[in-house]
């Protein structure tokens, strides 16, 4: 796989490319802030249906902004999910009187920061649900039992159906449970000639040239097996076939096939791909499908609908409308119906819609300002501002210079952006206190509110919505504490305030304490701070959990997919555990 590219850095390419995708489409308007890709003309009497994930993925998701598909797209950083902030701004673009539903693929980024915004919108008295959809067969059943099957370009398919569909003007819950009733029908697998590239990264995680990875994710996540020597063409279709469609497989018999049923086969191009191979595989599939399953697809759709940037690799999806027509009330016809509505997106040509250009300025739409948060005074912990300042440049230059070591660890368990999303955030920190002063009034919590505003507008991936969540229960939570922090000192107002942040977190993640999570440090910090009424004990016990990260295998988020059938214990620690540690032990350093 070859590192060169046009852009050097991603540095600034992600907005860069949605203003290129907009120009393509005179319909289209983008929030270049908050990144979301909308249509104006979306109508409020049918359901507004927002997707999105981390950018690096084009078309998907702003080049399926349009009539009969999406209302708007929303897109975070490189293989990383957006932050609420972005995902709130999508919901309030395109307002709807019947609702809002978010689809969105199985990765916890996403399910915690969609989630969140959903939950937001809910809160204003408007309908809003969710829909995760998950088709990889690579996850067997007993696996993925907690985290479900891993989301790969079968969740174009599901959108392209719920378009329609909304269109011809389904309820939000109808389309809901036509969702879900589409995504059970799906069975999908991905394989790898070779791990993307991306800009500016040193790591790569190259396969050797005699190797096809097989289950691997979009996100350069390692896969179930390799395949040496590589198969050929026709061997590495035979095995993916067998992946998808042996029902007799009690890990990946995730949907039965009968004689006769009617079938839709989606071969999604990773980017690396040439035009010339994609046609040829879309042949020997469609071959061994008639010859060794007699699967014959009603439709097909082949083409780069949802890439890893440049990675030479695909997915082959198998959809059984026949099943889902017997179990929703919508007839087979119906269903192809859905799929054959026209749109002006990317699924019928990546080049988008023709027509008029429009201003850049008509198109490239600015959000409102938003007001500071006002500290009041008699709810705010108050320390040396020389000491707080101190603090925060401590735990801010702790983090910045484990960001090598961070990408590394978490380029070798997943996609490699834990590092630099902390680095961000460390970096959004400090410009904060040089330029802002931040730290000038000594306010503890108008660090927090800074915080919070770093975490939801610069941060997204999973750590930065873990994150997010934990410092806004954690500021609630020491405002409503004051008193004891005057009666009894700051250690135990913090105490009360880490178990009652930890507390509302685990609402939105199952991670504990040997899950290999950032969880693994929190956790340990937060009960020793609460036991012993000691910052240093909380410290000791942050770094002891962090250190044990390393002797654990993961059981929540994409490292869950790493090394799956590998007896190694040979493993980095978990990098979002270990960035907590870093800046803990920089608070306290500090000190």
């Amino acid at each position: 796989m070859s590192k060169r590219h046009l852009f050097s850095s991603l540095e600034g390419l992600v907005p860069k490319s949605l203003r290129g995708i907009v120009a393509s489409n005179p319909r289209l308007n983008l929030d270049e802030t908050n990144r979301v890709v909308f249509d104006p003309e979306s109508p409020k009497d049918t359901v507004s249906i927002i997707s999105g994930g981390g950018s690096g993925h084009e078309p998907a998701w702003a080049g399926y902004v349009g009539s009969n598909l999406l209302a708007a797209s929303v897109g975070g950083d490189v293989f990383a999910s957006p932050n609420t902030k972005q995902i709130l701004a999508a919901i309030e673009a395109v307002p709807s009187d019947k609702g809002t539903l978010l689809v969105i693929t199985n990765y916890t980024g996403d399910c915690l920061h969609f989630g969140l915004a959903a939950e937001k919108t809910k809160a204003k008295g408007r309908q809003c649900r969710m829909l995760i959809c998950g088709d990889d067969v690579s996850i067997g059943k007993k696996s993925g039992s907690l985290v479900g099957r891993r989301g790969l370009a079968a969740q174009i398919g599901v959108l392209k159906f719920l378009g329609a569909a909304a269109a011809q003007g389904l309820s939000l819950d109808e389309l809901f449970d036509l969702g879900t009733a589409i995504n059970a029908q799906i069975v999908s697998i991905a394989a790898t000639l070779d791990h993307c590239h991306v800009p500016g990264r040193t790591e790569h995680g190259a396969l050797d040239g005699d190797v096809v990875e097989l289950g691997t994710g979009p996100h350069n996540e390692p896969g179930y097996k390799k395949l040496s020597p590589a198969p050929t063409a026709e061997g590495l279709v035979k095995t993916i076939l067998t992946y998808l469609l042996d029902e007799t497989d009690p890990e990946r018999g995730y949907v039965k096939f009968n004689p006769g049923d009617e079938t839709v086969l989606l071969i999604s191009n990773f980017g690396g791909m040439s035009n010339l191979e994609m046609g040829g595989l879309v042949d020997e599939v469609l071959q061994q499908l008639l010859a060794d399953w007699n699967i014959e697809p009603v439709r097909v759709y082949a083409g780069c609908l949802e890439t890893s940037l440049n990675a030479p690799a695909f997915s082959v999806s198998v959809i059984n409308i026949s099943n889902i027509a017997a179990n929703t009330s919508y007839s087979v016809d119906q269903l192809k119906a859905f799929l054959d509505l026209r749109t002006d997106t990317a699924w019928e040509a990546v080049a988008g819609a023709q027509g008029q250009r429009r201003k850049r300025a008509d198109q490239l739409v600015q959000p409102p300002v938003e007001q500071r948060k006002v500290v009041d005074d008699a709810k705010d912990l108050k320390v040396d501002p020389v000491l707080l300042e101190k603090i925060l440049r401590g735990a801010s230059e702790a983090l910045i210079s484990a960001e090598p070591d961070l990408t590394k660890w978490d380029t070798i368990m997943g996609d490699g952006d834990c590092g630099l999303t902390l680095e961000t955030g460390a970096k959004a920190l400090l410009e904060a206190v040089e330029k802002r002063s931040l730290a000038a009034k000594g306010s503890v919590v108008e660090v927090l509110i800074e915080l919070e505003d770093i975490l939801e507008s610069k941060m997204g991936g999973t750590l930065g919505g873990i994150l997010g969540i934990f410092f806004v229960s954690l500021r609630t939570a020491l405002q409503n504490n004051i008193a004891l922090a005057q009666a009894e000192g700051p250690v135990a107002a913090w105490s009360l305030a880490l178990s009652a942040a930890l507390q509302d977190l685990e609402q939105y993640t199952p991670a504990k304490v040997g899950d290999r999570t950032v969880m693994d440090t929190l956790i340990p910090f937060a009960t020793a701070m609460k036991e012993s009424k000691s910052f240093e004990a909380g410290v000791a016990a942050a770094v002891q959990g962090a250190e044990d990260t390393r002797t654990l295998r993961a059981r929540l988020g994409r490292a869950t997919y790493v090394g799956v059938g590998s007896e190694s214990n040979e493993l980095p620690p978990d990098p979002g555990a270990w960035g907590a540690m870093v800046a803990i032990k920089g608070l306290h350093a500090a000190l």
